[in-house]
Formats: structure tokens, C-alpha cells, sequence
């Protein structure tokens, strides 16, 4: 899987062969037959173990009986992070879910986090942190979206990338979303 990582990271997935990800494991290249069915099943696996880690961790945040914006900063750190200890598997991740709607569809998971960023919003209504007027769905969207957007700029090297610039993103966006949802 790391080897995939790499190569898709490197190569994009379309230009990506099997015998490249074998090449860079060091294996034969029936062996990733033994694992996967084809490059597709590769890519699949990748969304969804690294779409489990994501869920896993904003159930851990919901969990947490944090404040609102205690959330919002806990799960933007994680969610931005990556692009500080994973920036392969984050360039995979940007690249190819917008390239490969069908791995989306079928890997589903992302809903789960969705629902639990949501599930935020509609408690920390409830405790009156956020406006009782905000949409929790369309809210839940923004405040992804927002994150989303800005690991998508670091990918495509748009915005500066490096640790500060991460740390600072994280403030603006959950200052950003705490103040505009704010009671």
C-alpha cells in the first residue's frame, strides 16, 4: 500500500502501471495479484483505510465533550496534518477522488465523518454555542469544504506548505467558522 501511495503520488493513478508498484515494493509482480484484484482495488483500498483513520478520529472529537471550536480546531489539525505527515497520500487522495468518482460511490465512508462533523454542529446547538438559525448539513459542508479546498492548494502548489502555514490555516478556518456560526 505504501508502495501505491508512492507511485500514484508520483505518476498520477492513470499513468501508474502494477509492475511500478511492485518495482517500488520489491516484489513480483503476480504477488499484488495475491492482494488485489487490479490497480482499481489498489486505489480502492486506499480510500477507504484512509477514510476509516479519518472517520475513526472524528468520532474520537465528538467524543471528546470538547467546546464547538475545540472541535473544529481538533479536527482540522487532523484533517490538514496530513498534508505535514503524509503529503503522498495526500496528494493521492486530492488527485485521484476527483478523477475516480466510481472509488467514491463505492467506498461511502466519507459520510460517516460527514455525520459526525454534523452531529457537532446540532450539539453545540443545542449547548447554544452556534446559532440556532445555521443549517447543520450545509454547515457541515462549508466548514469540509473549507478544508478541502486548502489541502487541495497545497497539492496543486498554490499555497505555501509548511508546518507554519498549516498551523495557520487551521486558526483562520476554525476562527472563520466559530465566529460566523457563533450564538
Amino acid at each position: 500500500m505504501r508502495a501505491a501511495i508512492r507511485v500514484f503520488a508520483r505518476k498520477g493513478f492513470h499513468a501508474a502501471r502494477v509492475g511500478d508498484i511492485a518495482e517500488e515494493a520489491g516484489v513480483a509482480h503476480g504477488l499484488l495479484y495475491h492482494y488485489f484484484r487490479s490497480k482499481e482495488d489498489v486505489l480502492e483500498t486506499i480510500f477507504r483505510e484512509t477514510w476509516t483513520t479519518v472517520v475513526a478520529e472524528t468520532s474520537k472529537i465528538e467524543s471528546s465533550g470538547e467546546p464547538f471550536v475545540e472541535q473544529l480546531r481538533a479536527f482540522a489539525s487532523f484533517y490538514l496534518g496530513t498534508w505535514l505527515v503524509a503529503p503522498n497520500l495526500a496528494r493521492v487522495m486530492i488527485r485521484e477522488v476527483a478523477r475516480s468518482p466510481h472509488v467514491g460511490e463505492r467506498v461511502g465512508v466519507l459520510r460517516d465523518a460527514l455525520a459526525a462533523l454534523r452531529r457537532m454542529i446540532e450539539a453545540a446547538q443545542a449547548r447554544g454555542e452556534v446559532r440556532a438559525n445555521a443549517d447543520p448539513q450545509l454547515a457541515t459542508w462549508a466548514f469540509y469544504g473549507a478544508l478541502e479546498e486548502l489541502l487541495g492548494g497545497w497539492v496543486l502548489g498554490q499555497l505555501p506548505s509548511e508546518a507554519d502555514d498549516v498551523d495557520r490555516a487551521v486558526s483562520t478556518v476554525v476562527e472563520v467558522f466559530s465566529v460566523g456560526f457563533a450564538a
